[in-house]
């Protein structure tokens, strides 16, 4: 299974998420990331650790999500190999 980092490239909100925050998605809430945005970018997670692709992104280990809160952060989500596989 893959690691997948997901890093926030614009926006910010009263979460406190900010450019340039990254998180390790696993199957809980990571430390520091609001509940909202994980449960927007879980689904998204689970396709690229299982490796699986969005046909509509340009990258196969690449996903870019938006957070539904009314003040916008958008996360990259990236799909990072771990040692073991």
């Amino acid at each position: 299974m893959a690691e997948v980092i997901a890093r926030v490239i614009s926006g910010s909100c009263s979460a406190g998420h900010r450019v340039g925050d990254e998180f390790v998605m696993g199957e809980k809430t990571p430390p520091g990331m609001c509940s909202w945005a994980f449960h927007t970018l879980f689904p998204f997670a689970e396709v690229l650790q299982f490796g699986g692709s969005f046909p509509w992104e340009d990258e196969p280990d690449r996903a870019t999500v938006s957070c539904p809160d009314p003040q916008p952060v958008v996360f990259e989500l990236k799909r990072r190999s771990t040692p073991e596989g």
